[in-house]
């Protein structure tokens, strides 16, 4: 799951004031904290203070409550200082920042799954969560739909039914906040995301209302072969596309729908999933940040995209972020199906140094990354010897802009594999991008995972509002930074 999060063009700061500006702002933030639990607490000055007329002479604090009131008071803000510092500290590592708010929240349906609770620390625990199991012992019978509903298999060859598919999403999947786009997923690119070597058709979990046949949910699973931290070749499912339709969110269904995708995964006698998600659940192994880079800064602003930073014009603006004419690097070219054995043998050695990412087999890397046109592209750089010594790539994901009277679709492009032996990442990265202009791009992202940290400001992204948060289910292990995760999911 990717983003459809507006970016903010990045005001620059001198190093020491933006520092200064963000402890200021840290500062206020914790004293507000702190008064506020105060309050909550009846210590404050003020009326409705818990002040008792059996107090002893001396105990009672003028306008503040008693002396037990403002111990408790303390305690409450020392609470909230703790939990501020637990959020920088983990906000300076790189590691997952989760609202305090969030570790007592409860979660209906998660907090029935093999999942870590947000308050649950783990340090050195890694392995599955729940106890070992056998599919003789899954449920064999479908779960119970709301009345009116009936599950189906989609069938994602079947022209009419993949279809279905790209309106339910297309109608109904994610958009920003502001609810000014939406994800807009090509039918060609449904099929290559949901059809790897080895798929399940019966991962590709519909339902439909029985009045009238309409498709209004969809999940979906595909077999990966994992390694995280030292435990390698986990069988496990990636779960993309969970899509209720608008009008039937009250009835629950994006729950049935998860809990029935497993039990189908779970009948292959696979006990693991990864998965993505824009919003905070029982518990992040990792979370990464949106970067994006201008391509079509003109038509960016016009939607409301980004925006003309202070004293910025637009032609300045597209100065600042004009790429040039032609790709700098000798012997780059697009990839071919004759590159397939090279390019698999270069991107397992650079994935090996990551702590969470899939082992991909040669027709694993046939399938995700040879060219399609409009889904997919990647480009190598061979050497005079005809050995491959770079590559890159990205995946084509517009999407819909829904309140502009003249620009209907944005061309997004997402940065997916790359690697760099024989040029800096920045260099070859920067042939990706001029290459995603000419196919028509306007803004290209970028997650901070990977080795992508290494080109970011280099090349002019900025970062963006969205975050993405990794999780993994029924295994447990240490939370991650983001460049150390190594998966990119669509």
């Amino acid at each position: 799951m990717s983003d459809t999060s507006k970016k903010e063009e990045p005001v620059p700061l001198p190093e020491a004031e933006g520092a200064a500006s963000e402890n200021a702002a840290d500062t206020a933030l914790e004293r507000k904290e702190i008064l506020e639990a105060m309050m909550k607490d009846g210590s404050a000055a003020g009326a409705g203070g818990g002040g008792a007329a059996a107090d002893a002479p001396g105990e009672k604090l003028v306008g503040s409550g008693t002396a037990a009131d403002l111990q408790s008071a303390v305690a409450s803000a020392k609470s909230v200082i703790e939990q501020r510092r637990a959020m920088q500290e983990a906000k300076a590592k790189g590691l997952p920042v989760v609202n305090p708010n969030e570790l007592e929240k409860a979660h209906k349906f998660w907090d029935t799954q093999p999942v870590k609770k947000m308050s649950e620390e783990v340090v050195d625990e890694h392995g599955p969560i729940d106890e070992e199991k056998t599919p003789d012992q899954v449920r064999q019978t479908p779960y119970a739909l709301p009345k009116g509903f009936e599950w189906v298999t989609m069938d994602v060859n079947d022209d009419a039914q993949i279809d279905e598919i790209y309106k339910l999403l297309t109608a109904n999947y994610v958009e920003d906040d502001d609810a000014m786009f939406r994800f807009d997923y090509s039918i060609p690119f449904l099929r290559w995301a949901l059809t790897p070597p080895g798929y399940f058709a019966d991962w590709h979990v519909g339902v439909r209302q029985i009045s009238n046949g309409r498709l209004r949910g969809f999940i979906s699973g595909i077999p990966a072969v994992v390694k995280v931290y030292d435990a390698a070749n986990i069988k496990m499912s990636e779960i993309n596309f969970l899509c209720v339709h608008q009008k039937l969110r009250s009835k629950r269904l994006a729950p049935v729908l998860i809990k029935e995708v497993t039990r189908r995964v779970n009948l292959k006698d696979q006990w693991q999933a990864v998965y993505t998600a824009g919003v905070v659940l029982p518990k992040p192994v990792a979370q990464c940040h949106y970067w994006h880079r201008s391509i079509n800064p003109k038509k960016l602003v016009d939607i409301g995209f980004s925006r003309l930073g202070p004293r910025m014009t637009m032609s300045r603006q597209q100065k600042l972020y004009k790429l040039p004419a032609k790709p700098h690097l000798p012997g780059l070219r697009q990839m071919q199906p004759k590159d397939v054995e090279q390019v698999h043998a270069l991107l397992t050695k650079h994935l090996a140094q990551f702590k969470l990412y899939v082992q991909f087999e040669p027709e694993d890397v046939a399938h995700w990354v040879l060219p399609r046109p409009n889904v997919v592209d990647s480009y190598v750089v061979v050497a005079r010897d005809g050995t491959i010594t770079d590559f890159c790539s990205y995946y084509y994901l517009p999407s819909s802009i829904l309140k502009h009277p003249r620009h209907k679709k944005l061309n997004a492009m997402y940065s997916y594999y790359n690697v760099a032996t024989s040029v800096p990442l920045e260099v070859l990265m920067k042939d990706c991008l001029i290459m995603a202009r000419d196919n028509k791009c306007d803004v290209f992202n970028c997650l901070d995972l990977l080795d992508n940290k290494k080109f970011l400001e280099p090349l002019k992204f900025g970062i963006g509002d969205g975050k993405l948060q990794y999780y993994l289910y029924n295994w447990q292990c240490p939370q991650m930074k983001p460049e150390e995760v190594g998966i990119v999911l669509l």
